[in-house]
């Protein structure tokens, strides 16, 4: 979706958010990351300083989780829903919608099949296993 960048990526979400904050024309794409960015203001005071935000390297030893993956994992779920794929992806979403109440902590739930099923396809080198993505977020009904 983004490219590879790591400074190009974190920097689209500093101009999406630069935009919104000042009231400026977005772009699909930077309205819908604008939107994550909205959802989380534990990360704004980081987006809001350009230098850090581009060069802080997150270590998840060290307790730290990084703002940039997790928001970019709420957009890959919102893909995943636009798009119902995995095939079945959409209902799966709307059965924890029914349980938890809540889209955003519907997606968080979710993150944790995703970020397992991304482990593993970078562990085996491969795509990411669909099929077992979906039956762990259909088991988290």
């Amino acid at each position: 979706m983004f490219g590879q960048d790591r400074d190009q990526l974190r920097q689209m979400y500093l101009d999406a958010w630069r935009k919104r904050r000042s009231g400026e024309l977005l772009q699909p794409l930077e309205a819908m990351i604008a939107e994550v960015v909205g959802l989380h203001p534990e990360y704004h005071a980081l987006l809001e300083k350009k230098e850090e935000a581009l060069a802080k390297d997150f270590m998840p030893e060290l307790g730290e989780s990084n703002p940039f993956m997790h928001m970019g994992m709420h957009i890959a779920i919102r893909e995943q829903l636009a798009t119902d794929r995995p095939a079945g992806i959409r209902a799966a979403h709307q059965a924890l919608l029914g349980k938890f109440g809540d889209g955003h902590e519907a997606d968080h739930q979710m993150m944790e099949c995703l970020g397992r099923a991304l482990w593993e396809a970078q562990q085996n080198n491969a795509s990411p296993d669909e099929a077992q993505y979906l039956r762990c977020v259909q088991a988290l009904r």
